[in-house]
């Protein structure tokens, strides 16, 4: 496009081809890109749900310029080809796996990629597409006779390998990749619970324009539960079992507990670090556990939230993990950074566990280098 479209008519006529490979033509692509953006101006910007007209605005093939249009066709092109390659996973049951996740996407820059040890791309990689040599994938290839765990007696898949193996959550291998995702949530939130927050018990300001005239935008403050109330303590289950405080008696502890006495507000907050197509199912069941404490607690007179959160243990995060970081007032770049941390230390914990998968002496307290 850029030769084609050239001010110059000497570069438009220099009949310069872009040679591609034999299954995928630049040239046909464009041509095909160019006639759905086309068709686009003649059916017009549809609404989608509840949204109103005008709501959405698109850029229009008709009055774009050549820079424009240039890069409406890429766009178009990176969207057709991405669906030609979501469409082709959904036929494989084993590597198109991830197409039936119940999380959110997790984007990796050239940047962090650069940064990753080949051990971390390689499990990253390799564990999405289910490829990895367990039991189960050796004996499907014929490299080995036996398709069980090396810890216990059941077919060692993937999902059995990080998730599922009873002698490795009896070995505490598991609850030790939970507190280290937990520790790294803890620490964000303990951030911003230490946050000077000021009184927001007043009115919001309206700002009235005179008929005719063009008000000033105006950046409204995002208020969080946190917002609601002062002098929030926090306890988080690490370590020794923390006591749940003298507002009801029960044998339950939260992960995390944050509470505010002068405000009568608490946050129970329980993360969950399951395999990615049982995020849900982990949802419900944290949340149904929980249900009856909320409801003691509201009795009492308390308002209460309870937010069962789900990373996956290849770190791909659920949504519950970015509602519950916008529902407590952080947003924007630093709810990014701080899934981001999450969803590094879940994956690299799991790796972890996967290297050492035949270790059968394991020590709850071992760390990675």
């Amino acid at each position: 496009m850029t030769v084609r479209d050239s001010k110059d008519e000497k570069i438009r006529n220099a009949g310069i081809e872009t040679q591609t490979g034999r299954k995928w033509s630049a040239s046909s692509a464009v041509q095909e890109a160019e006639s759905r953006l086309r068709h686009g101006d003649i059916v017009g910007t549809s609404c989608i749900g509840r949204q109103g007209l005008g709501t959405t605005q698109v850029q229009r093939w008709g009055t774009a310029d050549t820079v424009s249009r240039r890069k409406m066709v890429q766009d178009n092109i990176r969207k057709m080809e991405e669906e030609i390659r979501k469409a082709k996973m959904v036929e494989m049951g084993a590597q198109g796996a991830s197409t039936r996740w119940e999380t959110t996407e997790r984007r990796l820059t050239w940047s962090d990629i650069w940064k990753l040890e080949p051990c971390r791309i390689q499990f990253l990689m390799r564990s999405v597409y289910d490829v990895l040599p367990t039991p189960t994938n050796l004996h499907r290839w014929g490299m080995t006779e036996n398709p069980d765990c090396s810890l216990c007696d059941r077919p060692g898949n993937l999902a059995h390998e990080l998730s599922s193996c009873n002698t490795a959550l009896t070995q505490g291998r598991y609850t030790w990749r939970h507190n280290k995702v937990l520790r790294e949530l803890a620490d964000t939130l303990e951030k911003e619970r230490q946050k000077k927050r000021r009184c927001m018990k007043q009115q919001p300001y309206i700002n009235f324009v005179r008929s005719g005239e063009t008000g000033s935008k105006t950046t409204a403050h995002q208020r969080g539960i946190l917002d609601g109330a002062q002098n929030w303590e926090m306890r988080v289950d690490l370590g020794q079992r923390r006591a749940f405080p003298e507002v009801v008696q029960t044998n339950l502890r939260p992960d995390i507990l944050l509470w505010s006495q002068q405000g009568k507000r608490m946050i129970m907050i329980e993360l969950i670090v399951p395999w990615e197509e049982r995020c849900q199912e982990a949802y419900e069941q944290k949340r149904e556990k929980y249900a009856n404490l909320a409801d003691d607690v509201r009795a009492k007179g308390w308002c209460v939230w309870v937010m069962p959160v789900e990373m996956g243990c290849r770190g791909f995060p659920a949504q519950s993990m970015w509602r519950m970081f916008a529902a407590v007032g952080i947003q924007g770049k630093d709810r990014r950074a701080a899934v981001q941390q999450l969803a590094t230390t879940a994956e690299k914990s799991s790796s972890w566990l996967w290297w050492r998968r035949e270790d059968k002496s394991w020590k709850p307290s071992i760390d990675w280098q």
